[in-house]
């Protein structure tokens, strides 16, 4: 005959999908009935009535229990958490925190908040955020993508995430493709509705995005922005004040002029910039040479420019070759560090992420625990 602590110890080890902890500690083992026969009934108590993870989550608790020795079959019985128990949920995975503030504002937060930036359009900086993304969670980091291109988003059909939030308690969970949490504007649109805002909204949206939304203990959260130094650049640097810039340029004049523009935004902002990434650096060829599409050197030119402008060194992290795969892997959901791990372009990006991934947290903003003595 099985015992019950046996079956609620194998329960401690499935987590709930989209919180990322034990249900056990969570409180959504409801009970256990344990048959004469070794058969096993588990209730679990859903967080809300729709959620999109409870086949996931059945298969979990099935799974788990059907290991413990004794159990002939299992039954997953489905609930759903009172108010007072979403209530509950909430206050033990936001604590004592304020129901609006910022996790990652506040002087004690180990997030490393990442700012991909470009100056115009067109430069491939949602296709680099996504890949380093999933470059860093391959790592076994923790990390979350904001997309705060309000107007122009495009990550969650570049993550391949199908999935919507669902709110527990004025808190928002959000979806993960690929070890990595997501959340943006288009997963409140229906179809490819566009967004028509203001400024005001858009740094509502974002707020909310930062704020509203439950990432858990993140390592890394990366922050697609908009082209060009508008609203949600400015939004950013005010509701995130340690968040470093990550520039993003292609080797062309044109496009270089506009990434030193949108990377010196740090100078007013008081942000650091982290780096640079030349996306679109060349193209191999069959015979083994590169053509230079674009042209050359545009990168660190971008690099050498911003280091003299804001007197600390900018390093170039990484050049991106022109491949196809890139531009399949995004419309296909599934990046290209993953789809085509081999390629030149996935080795550029996986070389940016471990760059990346080394660094320690800034402490800019943060106590240092001294206390001033006589």
């Amino acid at each position: 005959m099985p015992q019950e602590s046996s079956v609620r110890a194998a329960l401690s080890t499935v987590n709930d999908p989209e919180i990322g902890r034990p249900i056990t500690e969570l409180g959504m083992v409801d009970g256990v009935q344990i048959g004469d026969d070794g058969r096993v009934v588990v209730r679990v108590l859903l967080t809300v009535a729709g959620c999109p993870m409870k086949a996931e989550l059945t298969r979990g608790v099935t799974e788990a229990v059907t290991r413990v020795e004794g159990v002939t079959s299992v039954s997953v019985e489905l609930g759903v958490m009172s108010d007072a128990q979403r209530t509950e949920l909430r206050q033990q995975l936001r604590g004592d925190a304020p129901q609006n503030e910022i996790p990652f504002a506040q002087p004690g937060s180990r997030t490393r908040v990442y700012a991909v930036a470009s100056g115009k359009g067109g430069v491939g900086k949602s296709s680099v955020t996504v890949n380093l993304a999933v470059a860093l969670a391959q790592k076994g980091l923790s990390v979350g993508v904001v997309d705060a291109d309000i107007y122009g988003f495009s990550v969650p059909r570049m993550l391949g995430v199908e999935g919507k939030p669902t709110q527990v308690d004025n808190m928002i969970m959000p979806p993960s493709a690929h070890g990595v949490k997501v959340i943006s504007i288009g997963m409140f649109t229906p179809g490819n509705t566009a967004v028509v805002w203001r400024g005001p909204m858009l740094h509502r949206a974002l707020n909310q995005f930062l704020a509203d939304v439950f990432w858990g203990d993140l390592d890394v959260l990366l922050m697609d922005l908009p082209p060009g130094t508008g609203d949600i650049a400015i939004s950013v640097a005010q509701l995130v004040p340690s968040a470093e810039l990550l520039i993003v340029t292609t080797p062309q004049l044109a496009a270089r002029e506009v990434a030193e523009r949108a990377g010196s935004i740090a100078l007013q902002t008081h942000q650091q910039i982290v780096g640079v990434v030349e996306n679109m650096s060349w193209l191999q060829l069959p015979d083994g040479s590169r053509l230079e599409v674009f042209g050359s050197g545009g990168g660190q030119a971008v690099a050498d420019s911003l280091t003299t402008t804001t007197g600390t060194r900018v390093p170039l992290l990484g050049q991106i070759p022109l491949d196809q795969a890139v531009r399949e892997g995004g419309d296909g959901g599934l990046p290209v560090v993953l789809s085509a791990p081999g390629s030149a372009a996935a080795e550029a990006l996986q070389g940016v992420a471990d760059a990346l991934a080394a660094r320690s947290r800034s402490l800019v903003g943060r106590s240092l625990g001294l206390t001033p003595v006589r």
